[in-house]
């Protein structure tokens, strides 16, 4: 159902919605940038649509939401174990199509991978998500090619025109609040991206033979393996296990699962001492073939959704659509 409300009447919505819901969306964060004086856009709860930031891309992927950076999963004592409570509002989460389509792989490992995430289901199952169109491409997006640059997955459209808000609401829960506030019903249409500026081509015979070729060295100087590619990427999902004792009595504590990366130092190690993939310019080539090979041979769509945060966050500049217009030319080195 499609209406137009005032900004003023959309933000009553939100305070309606907000009592069943916890609402997050992408906002300025000032002097919270990796560099001096400067902002971040990162997703953080917002009372108002005036908090939203519409024309820059997060740093940071909406996942952080849905999968905390640390998450408590149950507290023990010597002689019980408490699972964690959950927040009680459910999130609403506002997200442009890519992140959307990430959705749809985060689903997959945690929901559909022969085995279903308890902690993730319970959080997964409340959530509802608002989708912001695109007008423009932002820099290093590469969504187009990757497919993601459009979807009709999403709970509620959101577009602010002017001092108007346009909504193209799906959900029928929240439909029966924004109605309260707008009757006239109008025909809405997302705004989606058409074309990047960067272009990416995945080779049609790409195999594992790839990764004999030699484009890998490049990575293995150039890498400084700090993560921060996996951090901000919103297919990313590996985690690592923490046991946290306490002082006050060492036989208690709580369980977490924290966010981990293939990238750094320690993530393959093993009981023995044994490590695998110590090389960077490995552990790239073990990135790059999980999001444009691997992933797709079982579920039939590639991992990387072509948001371009890998690209915008890396200190070293490098690119991983770069690294993805190289496979071509590698495939013809190892035939």
């Amino acid at each position: 159902m499609g209406y137009k409300l005032s900004i003023e009447n959309f933000n009553s919505a939100l305070k309606e919605l907000s009592k069943e819901y916890k609402i997050y969306a992408p906002k300025v964060l000032e002097g919270k940038g990796r560099f001096s004086d400067t902002d971040m856009v990162r997703y953080g709860e917002i009372s108002t649509v005036e908090e939203i930031e519409f024309n820059k891309k997060s740093q940071f992927s909406y996942k952080e939401v849905l999968l905390p950076i640390s998450q408590t999963l149950f507290f023990f004592t010597e002689n019980e174990m408490k699972e964690a409570d959950m927040e009680e509002k459910a999130p609403l989460i506002v997200l442009r199509s890519c992140d959307i389509n990430s959705l749809r792989r985060i689903d997959d490992i945690y929901l559909r991978n022969g085995f279903e995430d308890p902690f993730y289901k319970k959080i997964r199952e409340k959530a509802k998500f608002i989708l912001i169109g695109c007008e423009n491409s932002f820099e290093n997006c590469f969504c187009v090619n990757m497919g993601t640059n459009k979807t009709e997955e999403y709970d509620m459209y959101l577009k602010v025109n002017g001092k108007e808000v346009v909504l193209d609401v799906k959900d029928t829960g929240l439909n029966k609040v924004v109605s309260k506030f707008e009757n006239t019903s109008l025909e809405v249409t997302p705004d989606f991206v058409i074309e990047n500026e960067v272009k990416v081509n995945i080779p049609e015979n790409l195999s594992q033979d790839v990764m004999k070729s030699k484009m890998w060295d490049e990575y293995s100087e150039r890498c400084i393996a700090c993560g921060r590619c996996n951090f901000v990427c919103p297919t990313c999902t590996c985690f690592t296990m923490q046991d946290i004792f306490y002082k006050e009595n060492e036989k208690s504590g709580e369980r977490r699962r924290v966010w981990a990366s293939c990238q750094v130092d320690g993530y393959t190690d093993m009981a023995g001492g044994h490590s695998f993939r110590n090389d960077k310019g490995q552990r790239m080539r073990f990135k790059a073939l999980h999001k444009v090979y691997d992933y797709k041979k079982k579920w039939g769509y590639h991992m990387c959704v072509g948001c371009g945060r890998c690209d915008d966050i890396c200190p070293e500049y490098i690119s991983f659509s770069n690294c993805i217009n190289k496979l071509e030319k590698a495939m013809d080195e190892v035939k």
